[in-house]
């Protein structure tokens, strides 16, 4: 600048305030802030995350069929509207039987009572065709498969009504109305999530608990039987809890709702709570929640910074539902749930689980059979045929439920 004139000084100094010229200009500073970026966001969104897992796992235990249940779980989900019977809008289901809806619960019977007696027909046919031990044992079979159809019949509660559209129908619902009473008419849910509460199979008068019960579709369900004698809601979230406190509210009149208990007891300490006191107990538990996890980067389990919480879930569910076997009676029936298809959180939950109760407790478990259910509803939902242990409903683009494990157990 020294060896400069008085004019090459202004010049220079001009040359400094205004900057280079354009042709001169240092490229863009972006990187700086992309850098920043990287460092405080997850490179991949837990989303990812979440189907890299399922497309490892689940395709070794889906084999052919995880591509369908796979394309099932990035669609959108199918619903089923659960009536409401303490709402006095009685047009609903006219309405919906317009829509080409119908009540798969009530449905189930008849179809399989049908099936039944077609089936008879069919083996009584073979035996007269058979002859000597070959007719005997067909018609033992065919005795066999009468013998079984009423008590599979009668677990189905009539009380309980949750319409569906058909299969490949995806119509939408529209949302809940409220009566005169302000009471809505109808709750929407995955209508696979009422085969839990249909398993547990409430009788008149029975003390039921629902240990993970938040946001409340399964509560509301259990009271929709309107056979408890006392029901029990309990939910370790406080935030949770309250939103089932408003499920209760805007479905249940106030001397209905008097008779639930509602709770946030850390499920886990139910035994020390209130042991072997409950006829029924619904143990829905916490899970990775697959079709949350592959859609939704808000609260994911896969997230990072939740891995550990994932790792630790199957012995979290292994303790509720250990605490749900203690709360039952002897003689009565614990089912457990989840809406995941990972083994680990399923059959493999429920095998230990009686494992324990006989080597730790000295309480005797036996797992009652759900085939019937694929029976029953097998136009409504897509059952996986290899469980061990328990049903399981797989997602399909057809009939785009689940996916929801159920399995039952009965403390002898």
């Amino acid at each position: 600048m020294a060896a400069l004139g008085g004019r090459g000084r202004v010049a220079a100094a001009l040359l400094l305030r205004r900057g280079p010229p354009p042709g001169l200009a240092p490229g863009p500073r972006r990187h700086r802030y992309k850098e920043k970026w990287a460092a405080t966001a997850p490179r991949i969104p837990p989303t990812r995350l979440a189907l890299h897992h399922f497309d490892t796992n689940y395709s070794l235990q889906l084999k052919d069929l995880w591509p369908s249940v796979r394309i099932g779980l990035l669609c959108e989900q199918k619903y089923g509207a659960l009536m409401n019977n303490f709402s006095s809008a009685e047009h609903v289901s006219q309405e919906l039987e317009l829509l080409n809806a119908t009540d798969f619960v009530s449905e189930a019977p008849q179809k399989a009572q049908v099936a039944a007696v077609e089936e008879a027909e069919r083996g009584e046919s073979r035996s007269q065709e058979g002859s000597g031990k070959g007719r005997a044992v067909m018609q033992a079979e065919t005795t066999t498969q009468a013998e079984m159809s009423p008590p599979l019949c009668a677990s189905i509660h009539s009380n309980i009504k949750c319409y569906t559209f058909p299969r490949g129908d995806i119509t939408r619902f529209r949302p809940a109305r409220p009566d005169a009473l302000g009471l809505l008419d109808y709750y929407l849910l995955d209508a696979a999530s009422l085969l839990p509460v249909l398993a547990l199979n409430v009788q008149p008068g029975d003390c039921v608990l629902d240990l993970c019960a938040a946001p409340g579709g399964k509560t509301l369900a259990l009271l929709q039987t309107g056979l408890c004698g006392h029901l029990a809601a309990n939910d370790v979230s406080v935030s949770r809890t309250k939103r089932l406190c408003q499920v209760l509210q805007s479905y249940v009149p106030k001397e209905i709702r008097e008779t639930v208990s509602v709770t946030s007891y850390d499920g886990r300490d139910w035994q020390q709570v209130e042991g072997g006191t409950f006829h029924k107990v619904l143990v829905d538990v916490p899970c990775t929640t697959d079709r949350h996890s592959v859609m939704e980067n808000e609260n994911n389990i896969f997230h990072k910074m939740r891995t550990k919480e994932r790792q630790m879930l199957p012995m979290l569910q292994l303790q509720l539902l250990m605490a749900g076997i203690l709360a039952t009676k002897p003689g009565g029936e614990v089912v457990y749930s989840t809406c995941s298809l990972s083994p680990l959180q399923n059959e493999y939950v429920m095998e230990r689980a009686v494992e324990i109760a006989a080597s730790q407790f000295n309480i005797g478990v036996r797992a009652e059979d759900l085939s019937h259910f694929r029976t029953l509803f097998q136009d409504t939902f897509s059952f996986f045929s290899e469980c061990r242990l328990g049903e399981l409903v797989l997602p399909h683009l057809t009939a785009n439920f689940g996916p929801i494990y159920f399995c039952k157990l009965r403390r002898l």
